[in-house]
């Protein structure tokens, strides 16, 4: 699997939570392998690099929070949205 970077801000709260669903349903190896930079993303992202996400596979739910800007592009307020990821042992490579 080619290494990509992916949309995550971040949050090392955001990439715990996510490590620890990695390790409950793959276990400990699975966990150490987790990146969120390059192996856990959006399935629009992973189709962007001709990815797939396997039949039956569900998402790893997650939260983001965004940003609003003020007029002055200054940061008004921020608010949740739920993001739904999918870990590297959820995906294909599509040969085109």
């Amino acid at each position: 699997m080619k290494k990509h970077v992916s949309k995550y801000t971040g949050s090392t709260q955001t990439a715990e939570k996510v490590r620890e669903e990695i390790r409950n349903r793959w276990g400990d190896k699975e966990a150490k392998a987790y990146d969120p930079y390059t192996n856990c993303m959006t399935y629009q992202h992973w189709a962007e690099i001709s990815y797939r996400v396997k039949k039956g596979e569900k998402s790893i739910r997650s939260v983001t929070f965004i940003e609003k800007l003020n007029e002055n592009g200054e940061k008004a307020h921020s608010f949740p949205r739920t993001i739904h990821l999918f870990y590297k042992t959820q995906v294909e490579f599509i040969n085109s």
